[in-house]
């Protein structure tokens, strides 16, 4: 590794680190682990919640089109969005860098998106890996991963034990593609013919700009909702969309009811069902299709919950109910015409 190039790295990235720091962070960068206390942080009887992901092939298409600001915002996301769902409130934040041959210009703009997704996570960014490995991966390529860790009091982990027939379904607006499913937008837009220098069909920009809209952090939005309260639990929408999302956070013999024609889609959805021909179950077990988020709220709290949300910022949509079924937790999509959603 070039060590001149790594202090220089380091050094820039210090300032980034520092404007993360929370109650509870001790220490700073340069140790050989970083330190959190717990007690600081306000938690008294703490259970400790963990999370690892990647950007996955989004940084393709970063890297092809030479963008590199927004992919850390996309991993923070991964990881923080999957924390929260289990009632956890984000910590600390680590990430794994490792490229062919480091770039201080091209690293720091990662880390900064980085920096970016702790600061609305509301989690300190307390250290990483900066890895240059040569012959592993091309000059210009690069890999991320991510570690995130929070913490939940023992009694306010999520999925409450009460969730069942009933409850109302909201889902809260992604921003676009967020972070799945870039191994078949690269096809289609490889079939497409269009650059990723090209004007954005479906608006953003550039085409580029548009599929590197960065993931949603639904951190601080659900976190007020909890702390009300009022939430019962929660689904990040990620790869497997909403039918292999929700049931995770269902009980048995229960049964989401939900209606296809209730949120807004994204024209990017659009976009890539009509020119990559995909079919709309293709379109919801792949993408999100415009729902990054989906909690579960009592039916008498969904007024009130809908009004937390928008007031932290949210797009919210009223998507479905639960009700009585049998055998493993399942989703049914109601109103999914052929065309949908070209």
């Amino acid at each position: 590794m070039d060590i001149d190039a790594g202090d220089a790295l380091v050094e820039a990235i210090k300032p980034l680190a520092k404007s993360t720091s929370r109650s509870g962070t001790m220490g700073g960068l340069g140790g050989f682990g970083a330190l959190f206390d717990l007690k600081a942080a306000g938690f008294t009887d703490p259970v400790l919640v963990s999370s690892t992901d990647g950007v996955g092939t989004k940084l393709r298409v970063a890297l092809d089109a030479g963008l590199h600001g927004t992919v850390g915002i996309d991993l923070v996301a991964m990881c923080v969005n999957d924390l929260v769902v289990q009632g956890a409130e984000p910590l600390f934040f680590l990430d794994y860098f490792a490229t062919g041959k480091l770039r201080l210009d091209q690293a720091r703009a990662v880390i900064s998106g980085i920096a970016e997704g702790c600061r609305q996570a509301g989690c300190a960014l307390v250290g990483g890996e900066t890895a240059e490995m040569p012959g592993m991966y091309a000059d210009e390529d690069y890999d991320l991963a991510g570690f995130s860790v929070g913490a939940a009091e023992r009694g306010a982990l999520l999925p409450k034990p009460d969730v069942g027939p009933g409850d109302v379904l909201l889902g809260l607006a992604s921003t676009g593609v967020h972070s799945n499913g870039f191994s078949l937008v690269r096809r289609v837009v490889e079939a497409g013919g269009l650059g990723l220098g090209a004007p954005s069909p479906f608006g953003g920009g550039t085409l580029g700009e548009a599929l590197l809209a960065p993931t949603r952090i639904y951190v601080k939005s659900l976190l007020t909702l909890h702390r009300a309260g009022l939430l019962k639990a929660a689904a990040h929408i990620t790869g497997g969309g909403l039918p292999g999302n929700l049931p995770r956070v269902l009980p048995d013999g229960v049964a989401a009811e939900v209606d296809a024609g209730s949120w807004s889609v994204p024209a990017v959805f659009g976009w890539l069902a009509r020119t990559g021909n995909v079919a709309p179950e293709e379109m919801l077990r792949v993408f999100n299709c415009g729902i990054g988020m989906v909690v579960v709220v009592a039916a008498g709290a969904a007024t009130e919950a809908t009004a937390l949300l928008e007031g932290a910022g949210e797009t919210v949509f009223r998507i479905g109910t639960l009700e009585a079924g049998s055998g493993e937790a399942r989703v049914r999509i109601d109103n999914l015409p052929e065309s949908w959603p070209r």
